[in-house]
This record gives C-alpha cells, sequence and structure tokens, in this order.
C-alpha cells in the first residue's frame, strides 16, 4: 500500500467515523416527523422546506455526537455501544465534540435565517434538552426517561412553526402522540438492554425495577393515554374516518402487545412490544397524512 492509499483509507475510516456520530437512522426519523408537521400544516415544497430538512437534520446530528461526547465512558461499559468512535479510540474527544458543536450551529443558524426563529428556537430547546438535560440524567434518575421523550417530540412541533410561524393545538397534539409513544417504545429497548444500562451505570426504570412490575405498569398507562389522544385528529378535523378506524385499530394493537408485556415481562414480550411500537408510528403518520391530503 502507497503512501497515498493509506491516507485515503484514513480519511474513507474518519468519514465513516464522523458519519456515526451523527446516528443517522435517528436523523432520518427525526428529519421525516419534522416534514410530517410542515405538510400537515399546509406546507408546500420549497426552500422553506429544504432548509426545514437541512437545518433539522443538522441539529439532530449535532445533538447525537454531542451525546456520544458525554456518554463515551459509559458507552465504553455496554457491549451495545462499545465499538462506537469514540469509545473504540478511532476519534477523539475534542474531534467530536467540535463536530456536534459545527453541525448544531450551522442547524441553528439556516432554521434562524431561512426559516423563522420560532422553528430555530424550538430546534434550539431540543439541543438542550436532550444533550444537556436528558444525557447527564440517564446517570442519576430512571425518570430521565420522561425528560427525553420531550426533545424527542418537538420535531414535528418545529415542522409545524415553519409551515406557520405559529403554534396551534394541532402541533400539540402531534408532540402528544410522539411523546406518549415513545415510552413504551423505550422501555422495551431498556428491557432488552437492561444488562448494558446496568452495566453502564444507567438507572433506567427496568434496571431498578427488580420484577418488572412497575415497568410494565408503565407501558399500560402510556399506551392507554395514547389511544385517545391517537384520535385527537379526527376529532379536531385534521383527519378523517378513514384514519379514525386506522388509529383505533393500530392503537388496540399496540394495547395488546402491552399487554402481553405486562403478563410475561420476558425477553421475548418486550421485544414484541418494540416491534409493535416500530410499525405502530409510520403506518399512524402514513394514514394521516393520506387522510389530510386526500391521497
Amino acid at each position: 500500500m502507497t503512501v497515498l492509499d493509506a491516507r485515503m483509507a484514513l480519511v474513507r475510516v474518519s468519514t465513516r467515523d464522523l458519519l456515526e456520530l451523527t446516528k443517522p437512522r435517528i436523523t432520518l426519523l427525526i428529519v421525516l416527523t419534522a416534514l410530517l408537521g410542515f405538510v400537515l400544516a399546509g406546507g408546500t415544497f420549497g426552500l422553506t422546506a429544504i432548509a426545514l430538512l437541512a437545518g433539522t437534520a443538522l441539529v439532530s446530528s449535532g445533538s447525537s455526537a454531542l451525546n456520544q461526547v458525554l456518554e463515551r465512558e459509559s458507552d465504553a461499559s455496554m457491549r451495545r455501544t462499545e465499538n462506537r468512535p469514540l469509545p473504540a479510540g478511532r476519534l477523539r474527544p475534542a474531534e467530536a465534540l467540535f463536530w456536534g458543536l459545527l453541525l448544531s450551529v450551522g442547524g441553528l443558524l439556516i432554521l434562524a435565517l431561512s426559516v423563522n426563529l420560532l422553528t430555530a428556537a424550538l430546534a434550539g430547546l431540543t439541543l438542550v434538552t436532550y444533550g444537556f438535560v436528558y444525557t447527564p440524567m440517564k446517570k442519576v434518575s430512571s425518570l430521565a426517561t420522561i425528560v427525553g421523550a420531550i426533545p424527542g417530540a418537538l420535531p414535528p412541533v418545529g415542522g409545524w412553526a415553519a409551515a406557520t410561524g405559529t403554534l396551534a393545538s394541532p402541533a400539540l397534539i402531534l408532540f402528544a402522540i410522539v411523546f406518549l409513544w415513545q415510552m413504551p417504545h423505550f422501555l422495551a429497548i431498556a428491557c432488552l438492554y437492561r444488562d448494558d444500562y446496568r452495566r453502564g451505570g444507567m438507572p433506567m426504570l427496568p434496571v431498578v425495577d427488580a420484577d418488572g412490575r412497575f415497568t410494565a405498569l408503565q407501558v399500560l398507562i402510556y399506551n392507554a393515554a395514547l389511544l385517545p389522544v391517537s384520535l385527537l385528529p379526527s376529532a379536531l378535523g385534521m383527519a378523517g374516518g378513514s384514519y379514525l378506524t386506522g388509529a383505533v385499530l393500530l392503537g388496540l394493537g399496540l394495547n395488546v402487545a402491552g399487554f402481553l408485556f405486562a403478563r410475561r415481562r420476558t425477553q421475548e414480550a418486550a421485544r414484541r412490544l418494540l416491534l409493535a411500537s416500530v410499525i405502530y408510528l409510520p403506518l399512524l403518520w402514513g394514514l394521516l397524512l393520506m387522510d389530510r391530503t386526500g391521497a
């Protein structure tokens, strides 16, 4: 291998590691959720939409990078995350910190200058709550999951604000749906990786809840609350009968998965609950978009 080949290989590794810091799959989900709020608010594709998607993607990517800087020691203790760029030693913390700040500031500037200040403020709130409230709180309290659901539910609100320049009750409904959905979703993940979180020193609810009864109760409560909240778009005229029917069926399916988890509290039941939650949200959004746009 020549010196040039070695340098090119190093660049490819570094680029891949920098991309991994941004958690591309999570960023894609956040961008699509912001786009959903934008479209539901009546936004049309153009420069504002492009700026919204670009700015949201950059802030999300930067938040993920900063999160990994703060959690690098915990990540090194967990099998699921030990091969990430920082714990594996492929990137230095200073490099990741600079990358995260660059992406975050760039995204906020795009949103502030090319969309509106409200959307930028919501993205800034997402960045602060995720990186500097939720992330350190994971080391001290199981309530971190509730706090972490706040930044996770803000992207559709940002999309709505990008289209209208204001906040309204439909945006708050979208926030509530995503917030409530995240709880059984993340509790299922925490159950599956309970031992990893214990090794990482993170007292997630399934870690401190020895028999899983309280975790199961939380799943049941949030699933039960999600079902009526998911019907509010129809009640407010955001969607019609086809969405209403689909939302009821999806909600019942998620609740059944929750009841089965509460009954058995096994790894397999947690895996099925996670699968049900992963299926639920995209289908619900698809129904809402089709009903709203008349597709």
